[in-house]
């Protein structure tokens, strides 16, 4: 536009002046205008490119999973349809910068470029392509938007430049950590805890209450053969309505919980300590269930979208980062049940959850009391309890449910005051975990107990 105007100018000058030289001179400078846009237009619109992520994933199959550690390969072909020559265009693959990647990929705590780059400037001949090729090193769970590819050219003169995105976004699903719990023995089912029902919904075999008479449709083996022998009639056993039914994990995933300056680190440990009891649940045959406030990466990314029109350079960095707040008020639940696919759902699902500014974890808990089973241990991972979050654990509690908690880096400060409330609830299986190092034997100690609580607390 400003050239525009500064041909006006130009033309009603040598009017003026009745020079022809200088309206020549205009003519031709508005003629190498809209040559440079038409050149800018037409080689950066005829340019194609597919992406290819190895395992070969899609669009159509974002939730393919990839473990901690692993490398990923990503190419990318560029191809120019048209006639004409590109004579320069500079490719770059975008990369989350929320998920701590530096504006030139290297490096970050939970992407890495081990091999390659994700820029390259190169020229294209007609019906000819390139490649762009990197590998990313996957070093933290997460839900990581890859792409997509954005393309910068322009005329030879410089007069104008254009940007364009060339293909849409890929998606890695990196599962979080599963660490093996050590210390309690699987054919017991008692790995989490026991709990004694208020309604008869299942009777333990293994505890015998008492015995009494036999009533018509009495199974063989709830024959008392001894009380039987006995009496000369046959009596049947009468079995404690308690059981161990497995465990809901609640997960406090609100960020005023998790200071920056132990990020991301904290909540990573809150997730693999998720997955970790998940899996020693689910490896016993009990039912098993998540409940967590943080918000799912994929529905933000349907909410949120993302822009293929970019109209500066600033706005296609933009594009695939992560909005700094979200207020959606919408828990993420994983219903308790036994199933050979729950712990994948529940993988799944830590994988993508993110740090939110919505729900806390009392009004969690409040929102999601009435679909926490009452025969299903309740396992709150928490970094910090406050006043609210006691007191929901506590009418949890008093509503007959089996309350555990694990705690998540509580400083030493904080400690004793954090332990104190949840005492004052009548919470009394308390875990404080400080790495990962000490997740093998977070369960240990209860598994061997001989009471119904068990306070476990490291003050070391």
């Amino acid at each position: 536009m400003r050239w525009l105007v500064a041909i006006i100018i130009i033309l009603i000058v040598s009017l003026i002046l009745e020079s022809g030289l200088l309206a020549f001179a205009a003519y031709v400078l508005l003629a190498m205008l809209f040559l440079s846009r038409f050149m800018a237009w037409n080689w950066i619109g005829n340019l194609t490119a597919t992406r290819q992520i190895a395992p070969l994933i899609t669009q159509h199959s974002p939730l393919t999973g990839y473990e901690i550690g692993q490398t990923v390969p990503v190419k990318l072909t560029i191809k120019n349809d048209s006639w004409l020559p590109v004579p320069w265009v500079l490719m770059e693959d975008l990369l989350p910068q929320a998920h701590g990647l530096t504006p030139e990929g290297m490096g970050g705590p939970r992407l890495k470029i081990i091999k390659g780059r994700r820029i390259r400037l190169s020229m294209l001949r007609p019906g000819r392509q390139v490649a762009l090729e990197y590998t990313l090193e996957l070093q933290l769970r997460g839900y990581y938007q890859i792409g997509p590819l954005v393309l910068e050219s322009g005329d030879v003169f410089g007069l104008h430049r254009r940007y364009r995105a060339v293909t849409e976004p890929h998606f890695l699903l990196v599962y979080p950590k599963v660490v093996p719990l050590e210390g309690f023995d699987l054919a017991s089912r008692r790995p989490v805890g026991e709990i004694r029902l208020a309604h008869r919904l299942f009777e333990d075999p293994t505890r015998i209450a008492g015995v009494r008479e036999y009533q018509r449709g009495d199974p063989l083996n709830r024959v008392h053969w001894r009380a039987t022998a006995r009496t000369g009639t046959l009596h049947s056993k009468i079995y404690e309505p308690s059981t161990i039914a497995g465990a809901t994990i609640v997960l406090d995933f609100h960020k005023s919980g998790y200071a920056p300056r132990g990020e991301p680190f904290r909540s990573e440990l809150a997730a693999t300590t998720a997955a970790s009891l998940a899996n020693a649940v689910y490896e016993t045959g009990q039912q098993v269930g998540l409940v967590t406030n943080g918000r799912d990466a994929a529905d933000r990314i349907r909410v949120e979208g993302w822009d293929q029109d970019y109209r500066t350079r600033i706005t296609a960095l933009q594009a695939p980062a992560m909005l700094d707040e979200s207020t959606r008020l919408q828990p993420q639940v994983v219903a308790t049940r036994r199933g050979v696919e729950q712990f994948q759902l529940i993988r799944e699902t830590l994988g993508r959850v993110e740090l939110t500014d919505g729900l806390t974890f009392a009004q969690l808990v409040l929102e999601t009391a009435d679909r926490l089973p009452r025969d299903a241990t309740v396992i709150a991972i928490l970094p910090e309890v406050s006043v609210e979050t006691a007191l929901a654990l506590g009418n949890l509690r008093r509503q007959g449910y089996a309350v555990s908690a694990v705690l998540i880096l509580i400083d030493d400060e904080h400690f004793e005051q954090t332990f104190g409330r949840l005492m004052a609830e009548g919470i009394s299986d308390i875990r404080h975990l400080r790495d990962e190092k000490g997740l093998p034997t977070l369960c240990q100690h209860q598994a061997m107990r001989a009471t119904t609580y068990l306070i476990s607390v490291d003050l070391a």
